[in-house]
């Protein structure tokens, strides 16, 4: 508990350094947030109904920011809370594994800000009509964004869980290419629960985690803990 205790505050710590030096970039963050919902409605505005809206969604953004500047240094932490259970040859692996954590973490939400969201976007503004004008609300829009990219970030963390229970033994790539029809139910079950209720956006987080799954059960298959060898007799 006392170690658990330590790695919490040296990550908000690193947060909260990280959102100090977000917060002078929050209005452009916010603007590039806002693009591709503005680019599907070809309009130039969003609207707010409540004078504190736009201030605490330029505070958002910046803790948002310095979340993903931090999380290098976060899943560290992480990473350091289990590495006491580890043997000493399976403890050098800890810092490749929160840098790669953070790679993965930041290219998920890329993902989903570059491919995901012009889709979802499009899709969404083609009810848009003569008789329906749609004007996104600022924050409601900021929640719904931002809960995508944190969606898409987790998923794509993946094949970093599948090999570390590799490396421990406790799975194996035979058994994971076993499940594998189980693992695109569920990666179809998980898009349906993070998504929007929309074909367009399941699909493309559901077949990105399939992906994922298969790129898992290679880093299984290459630096799994193997089996030792029976002895000569």
């Amino acid at each position: 508990l006392q170690d658990l205790r330590k790695g919490v505050t040296r990550s908000l710590i690193a947060i909260v350094v990280g959102f100090l030096a977000c917060y002078a970039f929050a209005g452009q963050m916010l603007k590039i947030l806002m693009q591709p919902m503005l680019t599907a409605l070809k309009q130039s505005h969003f609207i707010y109904t409540i004078p504190t809206e736009a201030f605490f969604a330029e505070m958002w953004i910046a803790f948002i920011a310095g979340m993903f500047a931090a999380s290098p240094y976060i899943f560290y932490q992480i990473w350091s809370f289990v590495a006491p259970g580890l043997y000493s040859h399976e403890k050098r692996w800890i810092i490749p594994i929160a840098m790669c954590s953070a790679l993965f973490f930041v290219s998920g939400a890329m993902f989903g800000y570059f491919v995901v969201f012009p889709f979802g976007f499009e899709f969404f503004a083609s009810y848009a009509s003569d008789i329906l004008m749609f004007t996104p609300k600022l924050d409601e829009y900021l929640g719904f964004a931002l809960k995508l990219l944190f969606a898409f970030g987790i998923v794509f963390e993946l094949p970093l869980f599948m090999f570390f229970l590799a490396r421990l033994g406790i799975v194996s790539h035979v058994g994971l290419r076993a499940k594998r029809k189980y693992a695109i139910l569920g990666a179809f079950i998980i898009a349906a629960a993070l998504t929007p209720p929309d074909a367009i956006s399941q699909t493309m987080m559901a077949v990105p985690l399939c992906i994922l799954y298969e790129l898992g059960i290679w880093l299984a298959f290459f630096f799994g803990k193997k089996k030792p060898k029976p002895a000569e007799e």
